[in-house]
């Protein structure tokens, strides 16, 4: 079943009543020819959720250890400071214990520790001086990889194996050395925590502009530092069916927020208002009031620059569902002018206030409505031009019907002068020229 609502449009002097485009009700809905699904009574779960992380799990991963370790880099930059924090130490001691265990196996298999008391008597020259067991092994082993050299405990000239080890343990050591320093580095110098000073408005607006219906929303940096080449996107997300019944649960639409005029390009010194403009091309061209208050999808909001500190770039993402956004508000304003300087006040990041003379009409229909408006002007303006047109034929008609008149045989000059001035008076008036000549 089918349902048609009548809604009333005004527009200057002209009374429209515009009809909006038929909806199925079954949970189906129509955005710029795409066939949108919603469930009743059912809400979405957020794809992106306020504080910017995407609720995503990833499962019956195939190799998913092995990818994971291929890229180790990326993996522990990645994971927690807590595991990051493990396998430094574990890296650590396993280092040391495993090289401590062959410094102790080559001492063995040369018989360093047979006879300890009359080793020296004897002129025995142990492979590693004064190590005397696996304790003394594995503190030669961390003063080795850490360059303490407390000078107690060094390789001899006796065991080339023992002088081999110790060289292979220096490489690791520098190789374990570089690559954990490095992550930490990496890991601390991320811009990921630059985010926590960045801002967006925790709803968003639907409002006229310069007469246009745009979807607003708003921004701001925290700190005094600014944000390089900051630029924003916007994407609308919901799940539709193709015309060949194929079901898309997660379909990405761009929204323009002035990426042909540059205005997505900002300078976020103090807080601005991203605007997309609903046009003929928006994918909410054809949502009005009714269907925002029922409809289920979701807006993703980015914004992206280099940190001027770091020069690294950040991202920034929240986003909006339906029932964030509120139909014809606008936010209230922040700025104002103290003496000499401009003063911020956060306290109204968030506010908004209605504006009840917002129409409940989607963008396409106001687009129609104003279509109407213009047709019905320009159906009258022609109107008015043809009926002058008529009149003006109407009056060369008598005129020259007259002259006609005159010209017939029968007829002095003297008695048609007053004619021939008055008619030539009314062509006058006309801005019309005609001569007359006469033959005898």
């Amino acid at each position: 079943m089918l349902t048609k609502l009548t809604v009333p449009y005004k527009i200057g002097k002209i009374s429209l009543a515009v009809v909006p485009s038929t909806r199925e009700q079954r949970g189906m809905n129509n955005y710029n020819g795409k066939v949108l699904t919603r469930g009743s009574n059912q809400i979405r779960s957020r794809f992106v959720k306020k504080n910017g992380q995407c609720n995503v799990v990833f499962t019956n991963m195939e190799e998913r250890r092995q990818r994971y370790l291929a890229d180790i880099f990326t993996t522990c930059v990645d994971i927690r400071w807590r595991y990051l924090f493990s396998i430094f130490c574990i890296s650590f001691l396993l280092s040391w214990l495993l090289f401590g265990i062959i410094f102790y196996s080559v001492s063995l298999a040369h018989g360093d520790f047979e006879n300890l008391p009359t080793q020296k008597g004897d002129g025995l020259i142990p492979c590693i001086l004064h190590v005397q067991g696996f304790v003394g092994a594995l503190l030669f082993s961390m003063e080795t990889q850490t360059t303490i050299g407390y000078g107690w405990r060094c390789v001899t000239e006796e065991c080339p194996v023992a002088v081999i080890t110790v060289v292979v343990q220096s490489i690791i050591g520098c190789i374990i050395d570089s690559f954990m320093i490095g992550t930490i580095m990496a890991k601390m110098a991320r811009p990921k925590k630059r985010n926590q000073t960045l801002m967006f408005s925790k709803n968003a607006v639907i409002a006229l502009r310069d007469s246009k219906l745009c979807l607003m929303w708003r921004v701001g940096n925290l700190r005094k530092s600014h944000i390089v080449e900051a630029h924003v996107r916007a994407q609308l997300i919901r799940s539709y069916v193709t015309e060949e019944g194929e079901f898309i649960p997660l379909e990405q639409m761009d929204l323009n927020v002035g990426y042909d005029e540059g205005t997505d390009r900002l300078f976020l010194v103090s807080p601005l208002v991203v605007i997309h403009e609903i046009d003929k091309d928006s994918p909410l061209y054809t949502l009005s009031k009714a269907d925002l208050e029922a409809d289920d999808f979701e807006i993703v909001v980015i914004l992206e620059g280099m940190v001027e500190a770091t020069a690294m770039t950040t991202q920034f993402r929240s986003s909006y569902l339906a029932r964030e956004i509120f139909w014809g508000h606008r936010f209230e304003p922040v700025i104002f002018e103290d003496r000499e300087r401009y003063k911020v006040d956060y306290a109204r990041f968030h506010k908004t206030y209605e504006v009840p003379s917002t129409p409940h009409l989607s963008a396409k229909e106001l687009d129609e409505a104003a279509s109407r408006a213009s047709s019905a002007g320009a159906f009258c303006y022609e109107n008015e031009v043809a009926l002058s047109c008529g009149e003006e034929d109407e009056d060369i008609f008598d005129s020259s019907q007259i002259v006609k008149h005159f010209l017939t045989p029968g007829i002095t000059l003297i008695s048609i002068r007053p004619l021939i001035f008055q008619t030539y008076l009314h062509l006058a008036s006309t801005q019309k020229q005609v001569t007359f000549s006469f033959h005898s």
